[in-house]
């Protein structure tokens, strides 16, 4: 796995500390060379991921999250580490339920939707309205006084001429963490919002949503690049174009998962703490291969590496696999509460993998 060999670049650094001036220089580079040739020649990492997806997908509060621990905590032992824990965190328990229809009422053609992640459910017969499409917030807005009692589309698609995707994304994303809030601000009664994506097909992207105490909380469902086309040309035919919308998703009580935490002890140095994390959880649509397995398993491999070729690590190397990134954060906020608290430890850095398993290409820092 690629990334691996950069996350180990900053991590061996600090553990030399070397010159590159100097023939004390040497002993870094005949240890990175190692370690680049042990990453390059075994698979385990890919082994490793295909076990972790066969599991299935790792909501937050979700059997399968529960399943997926116990794998990480299990291999964490057998990899011979120095200390490994499970970290409690109560969690949202958000499930989608069996039921995700939209069809267009006048023509009756079905369109491909999922719930969004932490959306309430409709009513069992739906919600029926006439939709309104709109571009943005601000337009949503101009055109307040046609919202109410109606279905608000977002159709807004992610920039395709964009060479960096997260910057395209990021220009989208807004229209669905924000828009079923926006549209219930304006007496919509549900919203639909176009698959933050520039791959045209039929399958509807998920993601988080989150709703404002100020306003009610409407039901809010992506919709697959062709549906919302399909739709945007309905409404084009006819501006009175009515939608049934039904959703059977719902959130339960919250439960106790864990943060999966593994570490190797530092020689000299074991109170300053060089952390790299991913999140464990994913969304219940796929497998999460992508976002974030391979980057936790890229993390396990760093230590497994670590042990395998008799490493000693200056400082203390811990691996945190963090639940409830996806809706929510807990994990990773609970790990920073009870850090602050810890006042024996000192974390020196902090590099955190959630950006896919492809070949790196950069990274992003940021500091106090």
């Amino acid at each position: 796995m690629p990334w691996i060999l950069v996350v180990l670049f900053f991590l061996i650094k600090p553990v030399y500390c070397q010159t590159i001036d100097s023939a004390r220089h040497q002993p870094y580079i005949d240890i990175a060379k190692k370690i680049v040739s042990a990453a390059l020649e075994d698979q385990r990492g890919y082994e490793l991921l295909r076990e972790l997806c066969q599991i299935g997908p790792r909501l937050s509060g979700s059997e399968n999250s529960s399943k997926a621990i116990q794998w990480a905590k299990t291999k964490m032992l057998n990899m011979g580490l120095d200390l490994v824990r499970l970290q409690p965190v109560m969690v949202p328990h958000w499930v989608r339920g069996n039921v995700e229809q939209a069809k267009v009422i006048d023509t009756g053609e079905e369109l491909s939707i999922a719930a969004l992640g932490g959306s309430v459910g409709t009513p069992i017969d739906g919600i029926t309205a006439e939709v309104l499409e709109v571009q943005s917030f601000e337009e949503l807005k101009k055109r307040a006084d046609e919202a109410r009692g109606k279905i608000i589309f977002f159709n807004r698609p992610m920039d395709p001429t964009k060479t960096n995707t997260f910057a395209a994304y990021g220009e989208a994303v807004n229209q669905r963490v924000h828009g079923a809030k926006q549209a219930a601000k304006f007496g919509g009664v549900a919203a639909l919002v176009r698959s933050i994506t520039t791959k045209y097909d039929d399958v509807p992207h998920v993601g988080t949503m989150f709703y404002s105490d100020s306003f009610p909380k409407i039901p809010a469902a992506a919709i697959s690049l062709v549906g919302a086309d399909t739709l945007s040309n309905a409404i084009k035919e006819n501006s009175n174009s009515k939608v049934n919308l039904k959703l059977s998703c719902q959130t339960l009580p919250n439960v106790k998962s864990y943060n999966v935490i593994g570490e190797i002890t530092g020689l000299e140095k074991p109170q300053e703490i060089i952390l790299i994390g991913g999140h464990f959880d994913s969304w219940d649509k796929g497998h999460g291969a992508h976002d974030d397995g391979a980057c936790c398993i890229q993390i396990l491999e760093v230590l497994d590496l670590f042990k395998r070729l008799n490493i000693k690590p200056k400082r203390t190397i811990r691996c945190a696999l963090f639940i409830n990134e996806e809706n929510g954060l807990r994990g990773a906020k609970r790990y920073a509460q009870l850090a602050d608290s810890a006042s024996t430890e000192i974390h020196v850095a902090a590099i955190e993998a959630d950006r896919g398993a492809f070949t790196p290409r950069g990274f992003t820092v940021d500091s106090d």
